[in-house]
């Protein structure tokens, strides 16, 4: 079976939908199906390559502020190519329309990554005459596959898609690896935040509450358009050295910063899932998160704590407290292996 995923970004560009994309691609190809990633590169520096025996190929787009990714060059590549399955992602960007205009009689899946708002006041606002148009990838899907309830239930009430076509398959994790990670040797206690640093994410909220906080330390894992404006806030608040600006870490040093904090923090109301929180909480570490949307189903009260928004700085720094005196090494709760995600996404191929 020959598949296209088409998505706005890949490897080794990092976020959601990037990490969702490679790890189902590389999977699949594993159990001997023809992958092709088709994406888009608006800096101009990569190349189509081929990562892990995935053939990546790479489209210019325009892209302000690392959104859109307007590359109407993916339409003409997909029409002219046969595969068995377009696989689009992300409802948030352009690559995902060109291909469900490429669709002609081919089978069509679309995971849309769909949390119904823009990330930034202008972005959502151009939401709005966008949704006629993104209501067509829905229309034109034979199976719109949804990584939380919340985003399948929004989905359905947004654009009117029939149950018939929506399927639940959450976001996955690598399970084995959180056997065996080793803590970092810490002398003080430690605040963990990981993702991209923009607005909506709540950073902000987590130094606001840090002067509060006088034993912990505060490591920010990413980069993002809102960075500088952090630094100095963190300035401004007299915290700046109580501060950890990490930006690159291989995958096992990624995994020690999660097992080593007592307690992952993260305040976004737009996620459609929130892979970072599941892998905070697979290596046995407290989370506070955003009680809203997808990240409330994390929420279960003895590892997972919900916090409403908009956030007040003692209620944030009281309920860190609670959370890092947690002693429960393990989430109750079902959290999905990516091998498990592959299965049933081949379900869905084999069945449409």
């Amino acid at each position: 079976m020959k598949i296209a995923q088409v998505c706005p970004r890949y490897h080794p560009d990092v976020g959601g939908v990037e990490t969702h994309v490679r790890e189902i691609s590389e999977r699949l190809v594993q159990k001997r199906f023809d992958v092709e990633v088709i994406t888009t590169d608006p800096s101009g520096k990569l190349h189509d390559e081929v990562i892990n025996r995935v053939n990546v190929t790479r489209f210019k787009s325009i892209a302000p502020n690392d959104a859109f990714f307007f590359a109407p060059g993916i339409y003409g590549y997909l029409k002219d190519r046969d595969y068995d399955i377009i696989h689009a992602h992300n409802y948030h960007a352009f690559p995902a329309l060109f291909a469900a205009f490429a669709k002609k009689d081919r089978n069509f899946v679309f995971t849309s990554h769909y949390h119904g708002l823009g990330h930034t006041f202008i972005r959502n606002l151009l939401l709005k005459p966008y949704r006629p148009l993104g209501a067509k990838i829905f229309k034109k899907a034979d199976k719109v596959i949804c990584v939380s309830q919340f985003e399948l239930n929004l989905i359905k009430d947004h654009f009117n898609v029939p149950a018939s076509k929506l399927i639940n398959i959450p976001n996955g994790i690598n399970l084995d690896e959180f056997r065996d990670i080793k803590p970092l040797e810490r002398e003080h206690k430690t605040i963990l935040f990981v993702g991209r640093l923009e607005k909506y994410k709540g950073v902000q909220h987590i130094i606001q509450a840090l002067p509060l906080l006088a034993e912990y330390r505060f490591e920010i894992v990413g980069t993002g358009p809102c960075e500088q404006e952090l630094k100095q806030l963190a300035g401004n608040l007299g915290i700046s050295e109580r501060i950890n600006w990490i930006k690159e870490l291989s995958r096992v040093e990624l995994l020690q910063h999660y097992k080593s904090a007592d307690v992952f923090v993260i305040l976004s109301g737009h996620e459609a899932y929130g892979i970072v929180v599941a892998e905070a909480l697979a290596s046995g570490t407290p989370c506070i998160v955003a009680d809203t949307g997808a990240l409330s189903e994390f929420v279960d009260d003895k590892m997972c704590f919900g916090i409403a928004l908009p956030v007040e700085a003692n209620e944030l720094a009281e309920m860190i407290e609670r959370a890092a005196s947690v002693k429960q090494a393990k989430y109750d709760r079902n959290l999905m292996g990516w091998d498990e995600v592959v299965e049933r996404l081949i379900d869905v191929y084999e069945r449409i």
